[in-house]
């Protein structure tokens, strides 16, 4: 984080701050950085939100804010950036009227744009640190490979009904997300929150916790999320951790990349894909048992706790390495937690051709409800 600009704290900052200022791991200098630092938020949606009112009201000197949206009455259930008054208005606009207001002492720049390869790099390079909040594949995988490529800190999360996941990615340190995640399956397969619903608390937690590490990353403290995914279920009440490594054949910051530039993704029509998954209920699963191959998507923790007779684990994030091993002779029905993995595994197996994909919708948690009391579905990252 050598490259922000190097400023001094005023009279009235020394007020604003002082309980910053009290923390040994920040004092005078961390809050300079602070004050100096450039981050930007792809989104200002239900992460967004709590991202930016906590990196204003920490002093973060310049915050960016990328949103092409317009404010709709169904956000505010969990966008707490808004109220009643926003709706209608632009998202970027309305969050930079907010957060003056929060903090007049810092600069907000509003990028009322659609992000893209052709914005991205200019975008990217004016900031030191960047949260990406989207629900979107493509975006999320453009912001991935940009940061990549222009070496910037990128802090990760994602949410969908009540769970959520976050990460960290910091250039020359750990791996990125298509380390964990090579493939992006097609934008539409994996419910978003308007069709699967989520929480309104959810993003709240998910989006400080991006704050946090952003946070870190400037003032330079702590441990940041370096090739751990965190996981939180809202339900069970608990966090979770995925380790995962720096793979050498990743396709943007492997040994030998084959992304060199951000490019846009291919979207796929999900009506095209969708028709080619088939959607079981576990009574239809159950008839399927012993014949059906099954295959279990969770990260192996989860699987060593309880799985179906006959499953066979294959982690979400290796599919893509491991497609030779997804039989092509019968049915396939991809499994995992709650329905939101195994789409993603569907989404990759069909965009490679396979055929006769199924999944389990509503995962083993709806197994359970339904056919099994006693089944134990392990929380997310499982340890």
């Amino acid at each position: 984080m050598s490259t922000m600009a190097s400023v001094s704290l005023s009279p009235a900052d020394l007020a604003r701050y002082s309980r910053h200022l009290a923390l040994r791991e920040i004092g005078i200098q961390g809050q300079e950085k602070l004050k100096g630092a450039k981050v930007l938020l792809v989104g200002a949606g239900g992460l967004g939100s709590p991202s930016a009112l906590y990196l204003a009201a920490s002093g973060v000197g310049t915050i960016g804010v990328i949103d092409n949206d317009r404010v709709d009455v169904s956000n505010l259930q969990r966008q707490v950036l808004y109220d009643t008054h926003s709706v209608g208005r632009s998202k970027a606009d309305a969050a930079r009227e907010r957060l003056l207001a929060l903090n007049p002492e810092i600069d907000l720049v509003s990028h009322p744009v659609e992000l893209r390869a052709a914005n991205v790099r200019e975008m990217f390079s004016k900031y030191d640190v960047v949260l990406d909040g989207t629900d979107r594949f493509t975006t999320r995988y453009l912001s991935n490979d940009a940061c990549v490529i222009l070496g910037k800190p990128l802090v990760s999360a994602a949410i969908h009904r009540f769970e959520g996941q976050a990460m960290t990615y910091v250039p020359g340190r750990g791996p990125c997300y298509r380390c964990l995640f090579p493939e992006p399956p097609a934008d539409g397969l994996v419910p978003n929150c308007a069709e699967a619903g989520v929480l309104g608390v959810l993003p709240g937690v998910m989006g400080t916790l991006q704050a946090t590490e952003a946070i870190k990353l400037i003032v330079g403290v702590g441990e940041p999320l370096l090739g751990r995914l965190l996981t939180y279920n809202a339900l069970d009440m608990r966090f979770g951790e995925f380790r995962f490594s720096r793979r050498s054949d990743c396709a943007v910051c492997g040994d030998h990349p084959t992304i060199h530039e951000p490019a846009d993704l291919v979207e796929l029509c999900s009506a095209d894909v969708m028709a080619q998954v088939r959607n079981l209920v576990p009574a239809e699963l159950r008839e399927l048992l012993g014949q059906a191959a099954i295959i279990d998507v969770r990260a192996p923790a989860e699987f060593a706790v309880s799985h179906l007779p006959g499953a066979v684990n294959i982690p979400v994030a290796e599919i893509q390495q491991r497609l030779g091993e997804v039989p092509s002779d019968r049915q396939v029905v991809f499994i995992c937690r709650s329905g939101a993995r195994s789409m993603t595994a569907s989404a990759i197996a069909t965009r490679a051709g396979l055929k006769n994909i199924a999944h389990l919708e509503g995962g083993l948690l709806g197994w359970a409800k339904d056919l099994d009391a006693s089944f134990v579905v392990a929380p997310v990252g499982s340890n």
